[in-house]
């Protein structure tokens, strides 16, 4: 069984939402503000597990964040269990792609009133809203930046953003352009699929995840990125901290991010 109140208290809603837009929206931004996004486990060796009670032991009990097959597992869960009706898909993330990326994201489609809606509470780089499945649909977020979709007939729905560089992780284009983060379709995934995804997200040597250590969050207006050892701190301004060393380094992830690592641990991370 879910626990859907040690959930709800994690992302610090007092109540649970209604299973209508609105509370597709309200709880999304609850979930991202206050589990962050995080790769840390695979560096540490631990690996990434996605077995629903190590999820939620993970990120509701033990307090730490996690990457999209973690984000969007839970928060899918959490979505079934408050009467919203969601399954996952599969995407590319075109972010510094060379070619055509591997499908190594994961979101929700949930259907409400009939009607399709992705919902993405694992999206790292950037905070993506939930937005109506249709060609056409854009939105703003309350960070200033705009989203929209379209569907290409080579690679499928396709998501892009519009917005400040500053904003996301580092990997949008500095400019004022649109510019692609992730493509899907909406074919039904197993959980075959999500293992074998995830599995190769997280062992295939010289990739993003397996190299970096990577955390962010994304609080009301602004973005929290840490990417190896530069805290960047976004909202009306910008600040950059680099990080001198692990003593450093393991108070600015607690005090920034809530995660809490032993001292043995950081110093396990390939940081410094």
């Amino acid at each position: 069984m879910f626990d859907i109140a040690a959930y709800l208290d994690r992302i610090g809603l007092a109540e649970a939402p209604a299973p209508s837009v609105e509370g597709l929206g309200r709880l999304q931004r609850a979930h991202r503000r206050a589990i962050p996004f995080e790769n840390l486990d695979i560096p540490l060796g631990y690996g990434i597990s996605l077995e629903p009670d190590a999820i939620f032991a993970k990120l509701v009990t033990r307090r730490r964040g996690g990457y999209c097959f973690e984000q969007n597992s839970l928060y899918g869960a959490a979505l079934t269990t408050l009467g919203f009706t969601s399954r996952p898909l599969l995407a590319r993330v075109w972010l510094g792609a060379e070619g055509v990326p591997p499908r190594t994201h994961t979101l929700n489609l949930v259907t409400i009133d009939g009607e399709a809606w992705i919902a993405d509470a694992g999206f790292g780089g950037s905070y993506v809203p939930p937005m109506r499945l249709v060609g056409g649909a854009e939105t703003e977020t309350d960070d200033g930046a705009r989203h929209r979709l379209h569907f290409d007939p080579d690679h499928g729905w396709t998501l892009e953003r519009r917005g400040r560089y500053d904003l996301t992780d580092g990997r949008g284009p500095d400019s004022a352009e649109w510019y692609t983060q992730c493509s899907f379709s909406t074919e039904e995934v197993a959980p075959i699929d999500l293992e074998l995804s995830n599995h190769w997200t997280a062992t295939r040597p010289n990739t993003r995840f397996t190299t970096r250590c990577i955390v962010s969050l994304a609080p009301p207006g602004g973005f929290l990125a840490l990417t190896d050892r530069t805290l960047t701190i976004s909202g009306n301004g910008t600040e950059r901290i680099d990080i001198d060393g692990p003593a450093q380094w393991r108070t600015l992830l607690e005090n920034a991010f809530g995660i809490t690592l032993t001292a043995e641990e950081v110093a396990r991370l390939p940081l410094f």
